[in-house]
Parts: structure tokens; C-alpha cells; sequence
């Protein structure tokens, strides 16, 4: 038996609100389901199994240690891009300039470890840390400045960023600090003092058998670091209460004492610091040199990873290593069977396009159930 009056008007809202949040978060894990499911149908429709499909793709990523440390070390530059675009939609911001920004901080890492050849490791590393940081987030600082000053749209602006950016950077490893005798446009190579260490060794250390050609490396600790780090800010400082209230109603933010303008720009410099860091991975811990258009995409893949993750920094870390598992497992697929990799593509795009699609329901459905909860004038009077 509810509750009579107001008091079973709140009970029934908190309930209905119980529900609309499960719903919320498994919208998410239907739409990957979904997802599957469709790149399935597309697999039988060209001829193949599948169930061999999906079954060779698994193993590619998860058949081996091996394959299990390049799902990690693919999904580590994507948990840094989504957790950007994440951070910066929080505040209401579309920042679809996580490509531009992590050229511009992976440029000003490799840049820094070129001035710096003799420095110690103690002081070299955290100093590029900071340098991929800092590039990315003073490049996504002037579209966050504009948008502040003077209410010119953060996609825009972030847009032609990206091409800014790759055409800077690209002038300048080709005419400035490209390095001799060499026809591909890079950089020298980073001091070793600079490198982030491969994960093969510990790993071993502790009898798991990563072998030494594996990539992962300490740019994976750094990422789930900065997953932490996105949280802290977010929910536990007044700084992410700010953002999170000028994402929620910017002008209730404003009516509450809340520097607006600041705050959008300080979630820009942020969000452009989290894409800066992907120099963590590709500069430090892979490449160690800067190359021209090293980049496939990663900046825009964010986006799908931060849609899939639902904006929430723990949503970005298993969204990003759903994309690395099905990122390795394709490698697979294309040696093994006649599906091409592409398809890979096409399981990814469906899956974004069933979260949007969800989240619409959702939203839909719980903006349904507030009106129906919003108690009448006689219903209050009763109470």
C-alpha cells in the first residue's frame, strides 16, 4: 500500500527515478549487443560464419597475453581522447578538437625531450608529462576563450583547430625539426631518459609471459591515473561542481554566483589537457620521435569512445577498451577470414549510432515520467 499525498508522490518519483537510471546504464550494454548482432547479419550476408567471425576476433584480442596487452595498448590513447571530449561535455562543450590538441601536445612533448638531451629520467619524464599537457590544453584554451568572450560555437572553432593544428605541426617537422638523412618528415629521436618503460618486464616479473615486443607501456598507468584524476575533479572539487552545474542550466549557474565564462574556459583547458596526454602513449611510450599525421583518427574516435562511455570518466575507460579489443581482434579478421577489417568500422559506427538513439529514449522516457510525476494542484491540497 503507497503512501498517502506527497509523501507517495515522492516515494513513487524516487522509484520511477531507480528505474530510469538502470535503464540509463544498461542502454549502453544493449547497444553493443545490438551492435553485434548487426555486424552479424552483415557477415552472413557476404557469405561467411558468424560465429567463426566473431569467434576469431575474440581470440585475436583475448586468445594470448600477447593480444591482451595490445587491446591495453590500443585502448590507452583512447581513454585519454574520450576522457577530453567527456570532460569538456560536462560543461555543455562539444570539443570535437581532441585530433588538433593531441598533435599540439605530442609536437610540444617530442619538442621539449629535443631541448632537454641530458636531463635525467626523475626530471625528464614528468616534465614531458606536463609538456603534452600543456600543449593540448593551451591549443583548446583560444576556442574555449571565444566561446566565452564572445559566444562563437566550440565546434566550429574546434574544427578548424584540427587543421591548424595538423598543418602546423607539419611545417615544422618537415622545415624546421625534421631529422637529417631522413625522407619520412619526423623528428630525431627522443633521449632514452625520456621513454616511458614497456610493461613486459613487470609483467613478467610476476609470471604473466607479455612478451618484450609488446608495445604496452606506462602510458596505460598514466591513463587509468588520468580516469581518476577526471572523477576527483568532477565530483569531488568545486571547480567540477561548477562545470557540472553550467553543463546542467548554464543561467541557473549564473544566477547562482557561478563565474560562467571562467568555468568554460578552465573545462576547455582540461579537456585539452586529457587529449594532450595521448603524446603519453605515442611520443614516449611507442614512437619516441614525433612523425607527421601519425594520428588515424584518434582525436575523433574519442567522441564515439566518450558517447559509448556516457560522458562519465569509468564509462570512457571500458567504452575505450571495448574499441581496443575490437580494434586488435580486426588484425585477426583480416588473416583469418574473408571478412574485410573494415567491418570492424562498421560494428563501431552502429554501436555509437544505438547509444545515440538510446539516449534519446531514455531522456524521453524520463522527461515523460517527470510530467507525470509533477503533482496537481489538488493533489498538493490534499496533502
Amino acid at each position: 500500500m503507497s503512501p498517502p499525498g506527497a509523501l507517495g508522490t515522492i516515494t513513487r518519483a524516487r522509484k520511477s527515478d531507480g528505474a530510469g537510471k538502470l535503464v540509463s546504464l544498461l542502454s549502453p550494454l544493449v547497444a553493443v549487443l545490438a551492435a553485434f548482432l548487426v555486424g552479424g547479419l552483415v557477415v552472413a550476408a557476404i557469405g561467411e560464419s558468424p560465429l567463426r567471425f566473431y569467434s576469431v576476433l575474440f581470440r585475436g584480442a583475448f586468445g594470448s597475453v600477447d593480444g591482451i596487452g595490445l587491446v591495453l595498448f590500443n585502448a590507452t590513447p583512447l581513454i585519454f581522447a574520450g576522457l577530453a571530449v567527456a570532460f569538456a561535455f560536462r560543461s555543455g562543450l562539444f570539443n570535437i578538437g581532441g585530433e588538433g590538441q593531441l598533435y599540439i601536445g605530442s609536437f610540444v612533448c617530442a619538442w621539449a625531450a629535443l631541448k632537454m638531451p641530458g636531463a635525467p629520467a626523475v626530471l625528464l619524464i614528468p616534465v614531458l608529462i606536463l609538456a603534452s599537457a600543456a600543449g593540448g590544453a593551451l591549443w583548446a584554451a583560444i576556442p574555449g576563450y571565444l566561446k566565452a568572450r564572445f559566444g562563437v560555437h566550440e565546434v566550429i572553432n574546434t574544427i578548424m583547430m584540427n587543421f591548424i593544428a595538423v598543418a602546423l605541426t607539419g611545417y615544422l617537422v618537415v622545415e624546421i625539426f625534421k631529422e637529417p638523412g631522413q625522407m619520412t618528415p619526423q623528428t630525431a629521436v627522443i633521449p632514452v631518459a625520456g621513454e616511458l618503460p614497456r610493461l613486459a618486464g613487470f609483467f613478467q616479473s610476476i609470471a604473466v609471459p607479455l612478451p618484450n615486443a609488446n608495445p604496452l607501456n606506462a602510458s596505460f598507468l598514466i591513463a587509468l591515473v588520468a580516469v581518476w584524476l577526471a572523477w576527483f575533479i568532477l565530483y569531488r572539487t568545486t571547480l567540477g561542481y561548477e562545470i557540472r552545474a553550467v553543463g546542467h542550466n548554464t543561467s541557473a549557474a549564473e544566477y547562482a554566483g557561478i563565474n560562467v565564462r571562467r568555468t568554460l574556459v578552465m573545462a576547455m583547458l582540461l579537456s585539452g589537457a586529457f587529449a594532450g596526454l595521448v603524446a603519453t602513449n605515442e611520443i614516449m611510450g611507442f614512437r619516441h620521435r614525433f612523425l607527421d599525421n601519425f594520428s588515424s583518427g584518434i582525436g575523433f574516435m574519442g567522441i564515439a569512445v566518450a558517447l559509448l562511455g556516457r560522458n562519465s570518466p569509468l564509462g570512457v575507460l571500458f567504452a575505450a577498451l571495448l574499441f581496443g579489443v575490437l580494434n586488435t581482434g580486426a588484425l585477426e579478421v583480416d588473416i583469418f577470414t574473408d571478412v574485410p577489417r573494415e567491418l570492424i568500422l562498421v560494428v563501431q559506427a552502429v554501436t555509437i549510432i544505438l547509444v545515440v538513439v538510446g539516449n534519446e529514449i531514455v531522456r524521453r522516457r524520463l522527461a515523460g515520467g517527470a510530467q507525470k510525476r509533477r503533482p496537481s494542484k489538488e493533489g498538493l491540497e490534499a496533502s
